[in-house]
C-alpha cells in the first residue's frame, strides 16, 4: 500500500524466476506492474511480505551493492545536452569500445557512422551549435544502450520500444537474446505481440498476478484476461490497417 491509503497497490503477489529466465509483464494502467518493479529494485519497501534473492530477504543485502545488480529502462528515461558517448555511459568518462558495442546492438551503428564526430557528437543544440537532433525512436535506443553499457545481471525494460516505428520494434524484437545475452530480463509492455520471446508471462490485475504462462499457454484460455487482452488488440491493428 502507498502511504495515505488502504488501497493495496499488490496484494498476494508470488512468483520465482530464476537466473537468465525473461519474464515479461503485462496488464492495463493501474494493474501494479510498475509498482512491482519499484519494489523489486529497492526504490520501495514493501510493508507486507518479503522479497528475496538467492533465499534472503533483500533488505539484508547493502543498499548500493543491490541496485548495482539492475539495469533499468524507464518510460520517462531523460537524454542530456552532452556527448552521446556520455549518454550511454552516464558518466564523463567511459569505454568507447564499450559504449560502440552497445550502441550497434540497438540498431544505431548506421546513424551513428553518419555523425561528425562519432560517439563524441553532442546531442541537442543546447550548448553546441553542432549537435545533433534525434527521433523518439532514436533516444530509445540510445536509453536502451545505456542498459546494456551498464552491464548488470538483471535488466528490467519498460516498455523499451513505444517509440519505434514497426520496422525498428521488430529490429529490436529479432535482436533480443543478442542483446540480453545471458541477463534474467524483466520486461513490461502493452504489445502483447512482443512477449513471445519470455519465458513465462506474468498477467497482472488490480494488483495481483492473475494469470502466468507461455504466450501460447496464456491464449489458450479464451476465458483469461490475456486472451481478452490480445484479442483487443487485434482488433484495434487490424482497424488501422483497414482505415
Amino acid at each position: 500500500k502507498y502511504p495515505g491509503t488502504d488501497i493495496y497497490a499488490l496484494k498476494n503477489v508470488s512468483i520465482k524466476l530464476k537466473i537468465g529466465e525473461r519474464l515479461a509483464i503485462v496488464g492495463m494502467n493501474g494493474s501494479g506492474k510498475t509498482t512491482f518493479i519499484k519494489l523489486l529494485c529497492r526504490l520501495y519497501d514493501p510493508n507486507e511480505g518479503e522479497i528475496l534473492l538467492n533465499g534472503i530477504n533483500i533488505k539484508k543485502y547493502d543498499y548500493e551493492e543491490y541496485t548495482r545488480l539492475f539495469s533499468i529502462v524507464f518510460q520517462d528515461f531523460k537524454l542530456f545536452s552532452f556527448s552521446i558517448g556520455q549518454n550511454v555511459a552516464a558518466s564523463v568518462d567511459y569505454d568507447e569500445n564499450a559504449v560502440k558495442d552497445a550502441l550497434e546492438k540497438v540498431g544505431l551503428k548506421e546513424r551513428l557512422d553518419k555523425m561528425p564526430e562519432g560517439i563524441r557528437t553532442p546531442l541537442y543544440k543546447d550548448f553546441d551549435e553542432n549537435g545533433v537532433e534525434i527521433s523518439g525512436g532514436e533516444a530509445q535506443k540510445i536509453a536502451l544502450a545505456r542498459s546494456l553499457y551498464r552491464d548488470s545481471p538483471i535488466i528490467i525494460l519498460d516498455e523499451p520500444t513505444a517509440a519505434l516505428d514497426p520496422i525498428s520494434e521488430f529490429d529490436i524484437y529479432s535482436k533480443f537474446n543478442e542483446i540480453v545475452g545471458t541477463k534474467t530480463a524483466f520486461y513490461i509492455s502493452h504489445r502483447l505481440s512482443s512477449c513471445r520471446f519470455c519465458d513465462e508471462i506474468a498477467v497482472f490485475n488490480e494488483g495481483q498476478i492473475i494469470q502466468k504462462g507461455t504466450h501460447d499457454e496464456l491464449l489458450k484460455d479464451e476465458n483469461g484476461k490475456y486472451y481478452e487482452l490480445w484479442n483487443a488488440q487485434a482488433k484495434y491493428y487490424n482497424g488501422k490497417e483497414s482505415a
